[in-house]
């Protein structure tokens, strides 16, 4: 089972997926850790990335996923995925791959940005916005408000999964 919980900056991603990925007992795939050292640097100097930018580190994760599957491991990764597009590079037909879509206000999520210390500044937030597609019915995602805490979320990832896998 492959996991890719997306969803813009600052929306919990990492702490969500290390709770779920600890709870299911399986790896954990910071998508972050995938950006090559010139995207970190371009999001630190307050520019947002951009198609070309983000095409070689989907890939790479990507990559970190079909590894996983042959290795008939289950993972949990952590993405901003923002667009249907990149979401097919990273689930695409994948067999037992789920798309998790974490959901906050931009005002939330501004606050939790103001709070913690990372390479996105706030600054590039409503960039963040304006890219992201939410994710269309056709993907089945699994919506989770993060207005709970993110071990409520996480418990709430492994009751939609259990649900899936019943029907």
């Amino acid at each position: 089972m492959i996991v890719l919980i997306m969803g813009v900056s600052g929306s919990g991603k990492t702490t969500v997926g290390e709770h779920l990925a600890a709870q299911l007992g399986c790896s954990f795939a910071e998508g972050d850790a995938f950006h090559p050292p010139e995207n970190v640097a371009k999001m630190q100097g307050g520019a947002p990335l951009d198609d070309a930018d983000r095409e070689p580190w989907l890939r790479s994760i990507a990559e970190q996923i079909d590894a996983a599957i042959a290795s008939k491991l289950p993972l949990v990764v952590a993405c901003s995925a923002l667009k249907a597009r990149y979401r097919q590079i990273l689930i695409g037909d994948r067999r037992n791959a789920h798309l998790v879509y974490l959901q906050g206000t931009p005002a939330l999520i501004r606050q939790r940005m103001e709070v913690r210390a990372h390479f996105m500044p706030p600054a590039l937030l409503k960039s963040q916005f304006a890219t992201l597609e939410e994710p269309g019915e056709a993907e089945r995602a699994i919506r989770i408000d993060v207005r709970q805490e993110p071990e409520a979320c996480a418990r709430l990832v492994i009751q939609a999964l259990k649900r899936r896998t019943l029907t």
